[in-house]
């Protein structure tokens, strides 16, 4: 394959085979001293023999009390070496390099995270997301810090890791000395551009003298801080070319620092694809070392664009990798349909990472559980699954793996449940990708589908499956309010699948994120004027922090009205009855539209109870919840069927 991806690229000495790149995500899969477990190992060498270049890990703290996560990686002390060189000797065995990422938290951590100790940084400031007031730095402490990255550098080498990337963006501790946004200070480590590259450089000195000098050290910096008082890009370009000159064999261009507010630290399905990847190119034009891009580059076609476009050398690709770690292999391939996208949905990566769990990912089932899924030989089985939604397709392809003869019936015209409408509210467009993964990948592996095929108890138990799964979804909830009944109220599917086409005065009743992203999908078409109430104070409670703002800051530029704290109690002719601020008052529209919730389409589960052991319930069929649980259950099922 004639393709600038699959071309090598030197990293100092180290020579990486191709241009796909892992860069670092936190995955919680170490124990809480840093030591590696079979469960990380396996992470990794999935990506490896998936056929990434290079990969970065992450977080390698530099002592007990340095991470900003409780079970990240550590190779502060000597006896953490050998369980992380297993983790290089399996990545190797595919001819993939690793890198070990080395750091402080900072400012950027808790103290119910790093051995109940208080949080440290340049200045007594905190971190939106983790809310701690960190201490301010003694001169003294600063040096022994810097020590403690030499120490962590000479035993990353001692592990065999083929370089090491210092960790210095995103408002991690060396990010916080090198910012005026969280640089307060006025003795020789502040102010000045030299004094906060001071801290930095030391680090790299120390780093240096313990690797040697042909010993690959690449930096990850915020090329933009997108904060006030954060550093911008012009500065960033100072920052490279000091890099440079003291010896830094390459650049990961990172962007942003964390919060709520803040959207360069994650990039949700609200960005634009590779929004920052100018600001790689910028650093390509000023620097002659190697740059990695990165920022929602999801698509392995746009990575060699972006690389043959001269906007960088490598193409970091982290959240693809947790997608689909078989990627590079697949489209070298040429089965580019058979790679499971990622939807930038953030539902299982970045919120696993602030709830201390291990990674997930709302596509791939398998993710961290590659040592649990190792496809042994297995007795063949007949199984049928019913419902042809995220959770009956993973069913049925972990299934058809395991050489089961699967059959899959579906009581509409397509495939695909409730994850079809996800696709149409503004920002969400990535997600029919999946859906046509999911679709295309039943067809690969021989899946009998049946379409406009509604499973009765009779017809089940006559098929005679060693194996019955049942992924029927879930039906949404009608709301006990008088006039719910009436014609021109709706179910919020009903408008994103295009159902019904209301124009005028328009009520969403919930402020889930259902009901808001039906909301905006109404105000992008431009319906007319559209209100959401919701019961409880804040909307969008149960998404990802920086999807919220991106909710609310499309409400507001659309002029949509939101009402909490507001109660329905009559769907009128006019209008309908609320209860707001302790006042009921008779609010004006033309139509309703019912956003509260689902409950267990299962029905056919209580029927089929004589099967016991062969029947598997999965998904919203079992308890309403999320894709991400859906897809885990049904591929579950499918596997152990």
């Amino acid at each position: 394959m004639n393709n600038i991806m699959f071309t090598p690229v030197k990293i100092g000495s180290c020579e990486i085979p191709n241009r796909f790149a892992v860069t670092a995500m936190v995955c919680s899969l170490c124990t809480e001293n840093g030591d590696a477990t079979e469960r990380y190992l396996k992470y990794h060498e999935a990506k490896a023999k998936g056929g990434w270049g290079l990969i970065i890990t992450e977080d390698y703290r530099i002592n007990p009390h340095a991470g900003g996560y409780k079970y990240v990686a550590g190779i502060y002390d000597e006896s953490q070496i050998a369980g992380h060189a297993k983790v290089v000797d399996a990545v190797h065995k595919y001819g993939s390099k690793i890198f070990c990422q080395i750091y402080h938290a900072g400012r950027q951590s808790s103290s119910s995270v790093n051995g109940g100790v208080q949080i440290v940084a340049p200045s007594p400031t905190s971190s939106p997301w983790n809310r701690n007031l960190a201490r301010e730095l003694t001169v003294d402490e600063i040096h022994e810090l810097v020590r403690e990255f030499g120490v962590s550098a000479a035993n990353a080498k001692k592990a065999g890791f083929d370089g090491i990337e210092i960790h210095a963006g995103n408002g991690y501790l060396i990010a916080g000395f090198m910012s005026f946004h969280s640089n307060k200070r006025t003795d020789e480590y502040g102010g000045t551009f030299r004094n906060r590259m001071r801290f930095f450089t030391e680090v790299y000195e120390a780093m240096r003298a313990a690797v040697g000098d042909d010993y690959p050290i690449m930096v990850r910096f915020s090329a933009d801080e997108h904060t006030l008082s954060g550093r911008t890009l012009e500065e960033s370009k100072m920052v490279a070319q000091y890099m440079e000159k003291l010896g830094v064999d390459a650049i990961n261009c990172s962007n942003g620092i964390y919060g709520t507010y803040n959207p360069g630290q994650v990039s949700p399905s609200y960005h634009p694809h590779a929004w920052t990847i100018q600001n790689a190119k910028a650093f390509k034009e000023c620097v002659k070392i190697p740059v990695l891009g990165c920022n929602s580059i999801d698509d392995p076609d746009m990575a060699a664009s972006l690389v043959n476009q001269g906007c960088c050398d490598i193409v970091g690709m982290a959240r693809c990798s947790l997608a689909d770690p078989d990627m590079p292999n697949k489209y070298h391939a040429d089965e580019f349909e058979r790679i499971r996208p990622c939807i930038r949905c953030m539902q299982g990566c970045v919120t696993s990472t602030y709830l201390q769990i291990p990674i997930r990912c709302c596509v791939n089932p398998e993710l961290n559980k590659e040592y649990l899924y190792t496809y042994e030989p297995t007795e063949a089985k007949r199984v049928l699954i019913v419902g042809g939604g995220p959770a009956g397709m993973e069913a049925a392809i972990a299934a058809a793996r395991r050489r089961h003869e699967v059959t899959l019936w579906e009581k509409s015209d397509r495939l695909g449940g409730q994850f079809i409408a996800a696709a149409y509210p503004p920002g969400k467009g990535d997600y029919v990708t999946f859906t046509c993964y999911l679709i295309n990948e039943v067809k690969h592996l021989n899946v009998h589908i049946e379409l406009n095929k509604e499973a009765t108890a009779e017809e089940i138990l006559a098929f005679g499956a060693d194996k019955v799964i049942l992924a029927t979804g879930g039906l949404p909830k009608t709301p006990p309010i008088a006039g719910v009944e009436r014609e021109n109220v709706y179910f919020a599917e009903d408008i994103l699948r295009g159902r019904a086409l209301p124009e005028g005065r328009i009520v969403v009743i919930g402020g889930g994120e259902v009901g808001v992203e039906t909301a905006m999908h109404l105000a992008d078409a431009e319906r007319g004027q559209i209100t959401v109430i919701h019961r409880s104070g804040t909307i969008c409670a149960k998404a990802d922090g920086t999807k919220a703002v991106a909710m609310k800051k499309f409400l507001n530029e659309r002029e949509v009205k939101v009402m909490i704290n507001t109660k329905p109690l009559e769907i009128c002719d006019s209008g309908i009855l609320i209860e707001h601020e302790g006042c009921t008052r008779l609010y004006p529209c033309d139509y309703v539209i019912i956003s509260t919730g689902y409950y267990p389409n299962n029905a056919l589960a209580e029927q089929l109870q004589s099967l016991g052991d062969r029947l598997a319930v999965v998904g919203d069929a079992n308890k309403c919840s999320n894709a991400m649980d859906a897809a885990e259950q049904g591929f579950a099922a499918g596997y152990f069927a």
